[in-house]
């Protein structure tokens, strides 16, 4: 396989990744894939892709607008539809290229993004068949189970406080993604995301910035992915879950799952949110290349 850095236009921002090109003559099936909340390609997207491309498949990866390398502003807010739309603009630029088949693609999530391939599997037709790693399906009920109740007021007054600072002139609000002192504000405040985003983000992803706007966690709590779900079908639908999984629920995405249809199919991985991209790699990497090999080839 080969690897190459890769732009494209998404409406006036320039979003950049890599394409992984799979050895063999002739148009091939694509995955197009971009990571979850905040986190940038370098975080472990690289060896989901290479297992992906080792199996015959092309590769698009792209980091999120207002991350990594790519453009827009303001940087590091996480607008969940205009990432939606980010994928549809990546299908369209893959359709462009010459070893690209584009009657046979695939759209791989993880986490936040694992719940945009869910929207994006139920609206987008082109897409063939669907991957969700860990995925948030309902933002609504996803801060429900990590924010305190007695915290959620204080958090829609800076909401609106922060709301009306941006409408006259000011800079956003900004909130860390991860926080040691898990009763200090963050975004993710779990144990876990604290780690595996620190860890990471020192020993692979220097690009990654624990920040995003207050805003970012506002429409987060609006999203509700998981709505979609039924109307996949007939695209096939890979559900991977993280059985001790407390950032995004197992629960929930369990219940997701029981109202998409046919064909589907469920994967419930031991261990945490995380896991999937480290010590449950292979055990999350090889059912989803397996899924797109026998839905795309």
């Amino acid at each position: 396989m080969t690897r190459n850095d890769i732009e494209f236009d998404a409406e006036g921002t320039t979003l950049r990744g890599w394409f992984y090109r799979a050895e063999g003559a002739g148009r091939r099936p694509t995955i197009v894939m971009a990571h979850g909340f905040s986190a940038v390609k370098e975080m472990y997207l690289d060896s989901f892709a290479e297992v992906f491309a080792a199996a015959g498949l092309n590769v698009l990866v792209f980091d999120n607008r207002n991350f990594g390398a790519s453009d827009g502003e303001p940087r590091y807010e996480i607008d969940p539809w205009a990432q939606v739309r980010d994928y549809r603009h990546a299908i369209t630029y893959a359709g462009t290229l010459d070893d690209v088949d584009a009657t046979r693609i695939g759209a791989w999530g993880s986490s936040y993004s694992g719940g945009h391939v869910l929207v994006l599997g139920a609206i987008d037709r082109r897409v063939k068949a669907v991957v969700a790693q860990v995925p948030l399906v309902s933002g609504s009920a996803n801060l429900a189970e990590l924010v305190r109740a007695d915290f959620r007021a204080g958090f829609r007054e800076l909401f609106d406080a922060d709301r009306a600072a941006r409408f006259a002139g000011d800079p956003p609000a900004m909130v860390p993604v991860v926080a040691e002192d898990l009763f200090a504000p963050s975004a993710l405040p779990t144990p876990d995301s604290y780690q595996w985003f620190t860890e990471t983000g020192k020993t692979r992803a220097p690009a990654w910035h624990n920040e995003v706007t207050l805003r970012t966690v506002e429409m987060l709590g609006e999203y509700e992915p998981g709505s979609y779900i039924a109307r996949i079908s007939p695209t096939p639908l890979l559900l991977i879950v993280a059985r001790e999984d407390h950032l995004t629920p197992a629960h929930l995405a369990i219940d997701a799952f029981e109202r998409a249809r046919e064909p589907k199919r469920l994967v419930i991985l031991p261990g945490g949110h995380f896991d999937a991209y480290v010590a449950g790699f292979e055990a999350a990497s090889a059912p989803a290349r397996d899924w797109f090999v026998e839905h795309l080839r």
